[in-house]
């Protein structure tokens, strides 16, 4: 399933002037309103006997993204109308126990989206002619309903008007669902461990850089990969300043702090190894996609290394190239920033 429902903002000719400096950025005199919709809320409240005029209602109180989640998050675009009717019923009976189980995060939602209000207004600071989303939308959406954007995957999308958040996907890492042989097959411990609310802001923001910064084609080379990672989470840190560095990465802090003491080593690895130039998807997926560990690097690694790799070598170029704006960052080649940056961790 796709992070994007619809065309996204057009961003193509966003500009920003100016050098990027983590110290300056005060964002107190700046306003976002995003309105918070609970779609859930609306949607299991409706009468499954008299389904068309309530099913009416819904789509008159969220015009666009009820055709949204009818047809792309619950998939029945392609069927006709009684189909619809009888799927959405169906849906409606399954899921209704999640739902009343979704009360108990209510606050995590609620913290959420003050999260994100704080974060748009570093998107607004750093990219002014960026559109803002006007809404944030939660909904119940099938369990295996997970979008994979540029680093990571998550329960987030991003339409033309909202972020909107899947909880069924944030109901807690200990929730019943995550455990059984379907929630096992669908989601391994290290991808549902992060199956909590605190997770919904940091993944919101990251499909608004993904958006910002739609990703190239062509083939790459972990290099490459590694930069583009680095430039996100870069980007994700100015966006987020108040977060976590765990809750941004997806690591424990266990993970975090090894590969912080690691940091040299994983360097040579890769370098020694003359894996920086590699294209071979086999030889580097383990370094830029989610997983228990990397595999190199042994039980106790974070999977997904590539976004603390690749975000330590931007930074490092940022510092030593401290009049690049952030739109000129996004179009240095990956050859040049790693030259520039002078990483040579120990």
């Amino acid at each position: 399933m796709s992070k994007y429902l619809l065309v996204c903002f057009c961003c193509s000719f966003l500009l920003f002037t100016g050098c990027v400096n983590k110290q300056e950025a005060i964002v107190d005199g700046i306003t976002v309103e995003i309105a918070k919709q609970r779609f859930e809320k609306d949607f299991f409240q409706i009468d499954t006997l008299k389904l068309e005029s309530s099913l009416g209602v819904l789509q008159k109180k969220y015009p666009s993204f009820y055709t949204d989640f009818r047809d792309r998050i619950l998939g029945l675009a392609s069927i006709d109308s009684l189909q619809k009717n009888d799927a959405i019923k169906r849906f409606y009976k399954d899921y209704k126990n999640i739902f009343d189980s979704s009360k108990n995060i209510d606050k995590g939602i609620d913290q959420a989206y003050l999260d994100i209000t704080k974060a748009l207004k570093y998107v607004k600071y750093y990219f002014p002619e960026y559109r803002i989303p006007k809404q944030f939308i939660t909904f119940i959406g099938p369990i295996d309903a997970f979008a994979y954007g540029e680093i990571g995957g998550s329960g987030e999308i991003i339409t033309n008007e909202a972020l909107c958040s899947g909880i069924q996907l944030h109901m807690g890492s200990e929730f019943s669902l995550y455990k059984t042989d379907l929630g096992h097959q669908l989601y391994p411990a290290y991808i549902s461990r992060k199956f909590t609310t605190d997770y919904i802001a940091s993944n919101s923001i990251k499909n608004i850089i993904d958006d910002i910064f739609p990703s190239s084609s062509r083939e790459k080379t972990l290099l490459d990969i590694l930069i583009d990672h680095g430039k996100r989470m870069y980007i994700l840190d100015l966006f987020m300043p108040f977060e976590s560095e765990e809750i941004k990465l997806g690591y424990t802090t266990q993970q975090l702090n090894g590969a912080k003491e690691n940091e040299g080593y994983i360097w040579n690895f890769m370098t020694e190894n003359n894996l920086l130039y590699e294209k071979d998807v086999l030889r580097i997926r383990s370094f830029v996609t989610d997983g228990p560990m990397t595999s190199e690097f042994g039980i106790g690694s974070p999977g997904f290394i590539s976004l603390f790799v690749g975000k330590k070598v931007v930074t490092a170029y940022m510092e030593k190239n401290p009049e690049t704006t952030l739109q000129q960052l996004l179009q240095v080649d990956a050859k040049q920033i790693l030259a520039g940056s002078k990483y040579r961790p120990k």
